[in-house]
């Protein structure tokens, strides 16, 4: 008999955990999903994927032609104009994120992290150094320079896996 008691508890603690893990909304629009189907909002769980499969691993080589084309639709015939070129670096930077990621596809698990330096084109030498966490296994960058008589473009595109 208290076997059956203690059992027929550790069923009701379940099904109450249960029943507060999935959402239910009051709402009749937010009953209905994208696909209009009726029913309880779905709720994600982790998948505790700690690694990038070998078909997810992030493309170098295409974020590297990504930048040199936006780089020379960009920068082709250009001169250097501070003014012009504070908006110059961040059109360039959203069109390589926006390209990378559309390469990437929905279902990666990578952040995109696009850093774009113009600047005038004197004969000097010029370092850029940048530092951040890294897991050599999974993350990724990729760059990529462009110079002209005017001006010189360094681009760096980081591919940080997050689980």
């Amino acid at each position: 008999m208290d076997m059956r008691k203690l059992f027929r508890q550790k069923v009701h603690l379940v099904l109450q955990r249960h029943r507060e893990s999935v959402q239910y909304s009051r709402t009749p629009s937010s009953m209905t999903n994208s696909e209009g189907l009726k029913g309880p909002q779905v709720v994600y769980e982790n998948t505790y994927q700690l690694a990038p499969k070998d078909s997810q691993k992030f493309p170098t080589k295409k974020a590297e032609d990504i930048m040199k084309n936006v780089f020379l639709t960009h920068l082709l015939d250009s001169k250097y104009n501070s003014d012009t070129c504070k908006n110059l670096t961040t059109q360039i930077t959203e069109t390589v994120k926006t390209q990378v990621k559309a390469e990437l596809g929905n279902n990666n698990r990578f952040k995109v992290v696009v850093l774009v330096m113009i600047g005038a084109n004197f004969g000097q030498g010029a370092r850029v150094a940048s530092r951040c966490l890294w897991y050599p296994q999974y993350d990724r960058f990729a760059q990529y320079e462009y110079h002209n008589e005017s001006l010189f473009a360094v681009g760096i595109v980081y591919g940080v896996y997050y689980e």
